[in-house]
């Protein structure tokens, strides 16, 4: 999986399309909800495409531009490259989840769509308690983001906090995942890569 997800960065299709969507990331991080304690935005969704379509080792790439990009266009705060990590970090779990998944749905006797839609929800949980609640919580913490003393309220308020977003974030995944790799197959083919 990773050689060929490293080999994408030869395919122009595949640059071009995570291009796109580094573009599309862009916007929707312009739309961001600010909210009391944290912010809501659907920049994931587009990670989550390029994930799906050039694999882990571009996610991982893609997830480190959009946050670099993205603070460069939306400059809040110092810049701190732990952070970028943990964005890089987000599009290796889309693409170690739904990269090239496509070619083994019959083994697993569920059609297309519906094995898409169990791995986006698996995708969507492992980033949201991986990245949301732990790593995020964590730094947060460590430069001061968060006081200690606030602790135990801040985990609970983050915790429900991305109880609610996922009543969103899961069903716009599974309109937004299968249309993609549709639309993908109808411009370039039923073949996801080069071999």
């Amino acid at each position: 999986m990773f050689t060929k997800s490293a080999k994408e960065f030869k395919d122009i299709r595949a640059l071009t399309v995570t291009g796109m969507f580094i573009a599309v990331s862009m916007i929707l991080e312009k739309f961001t909800i600010p909210l009391a304690s944290s912010k809501l935005n659907f920049a994931f969704l587009a990670i989550a495409v390029i994930g799906m379509l050039t694999g882990p080792v571009m996610g991982f790439s893609a997830g480190l531009i959009c946050d670099i990009v993205g603070y460069i266009a939306f400059p809040q705060g110092a810049f701190l490259p732990v952070y970028t990590l943990v964005a890089g970090l987000q599009g290796f779990i889309y693409g170690i989840c739904l990269y090239r998944k496509q070619e083994h749905f019959q083994v697993f006797g569920l059609n297309e769509h519906v094995s898409l839609i169990i791995r986006a929800i698996i995708a969507r949980l492992l980033d949201v308690m991986i990245i949301n609640l732990c790593l995020n919580t964590f730094l947060n913490m460590h430069y001061g983001f968060i006081p200690e003393q606030a602790l135990t309220v801040a985990i609970p308020a983050r915790l429900m906090k991305n109880i609610i977003e996922l009543g969103a974030d899961i069903p716009l995944l599974l309109l937004l995942l299968p249309a993609a790799l549709t639309a993908y197959r109808r411009a370039f083919g039923n073949s996801m890569s080069v071999s």
